[in-house]
């Protein structure tokens, strides 16, 4: 059984571009090979090491890209009036407001106001309406947050 991922639209772009940024380095880190080779033996040659592990990690980061478009499902970002993937969520905990998109765990970026609907905020939140409250354990305890807006 095939996995989906479940991404935004925006998320889907973003990886388009990364996968072609990565596609364009394979010239770069080719070159960088051929040039570590002309320095001798290969067995003691820290730049062709170095150059080969960078081949892999492009090579492997376009590979992951490719299957999770392959395999992608565009999240719809209706409005909603209950919090669910594709929606953006404000929240109130006292004077302190927040707001948070929730995206499947591949374009997750908590930094960046982007929760994963499997990380424990994501969980305490999907399925709630605005004027509920959910409870969230941080390692500081438990937060109390409101549903101000869904968006």
């Amino acid at each position: 059984m095939k996995k989906t991922y479940q991404i935004t639209t925006e998320g889907r772009k973003e990886l388009e571009n990364e996968l072609t940024e990565l596609k364009g380095r394979r010239q770069e880190v080719a070159a960088k090979i051929a040039e570590a080779r002309d320095f001798g033996d290969l067995s003691e040659n820290a730049e062709y090491d170095v150059a080969r592990e960078e081949q892999g990690i492009v090579e492997t980061r376009i590979s992951e890209i490719e299957n999770i478009l392959i395999n992608a499902e565009i999240i719809k970002g209706a409005k909603k009036s209950k919090i669910d993937l594709g929606s953006r969520v404000e929240l109130k905990t006292g004077s302190k407001t927040v707001v948070y998109s929730v995206v499947g765990p591949v374009e997750a970026d908590p930094l960046s106001g982007r929760i994963s609907n499997q990380s424990p905020i994501g969980l305490a939140l999907m399925g709630k309406k605005v004027g509920d409250k959910a409870v969230i354990s941080t390692p500081k305890g438990d937060i109390e947050y409101e549903i101000t807006h869904i968006a």
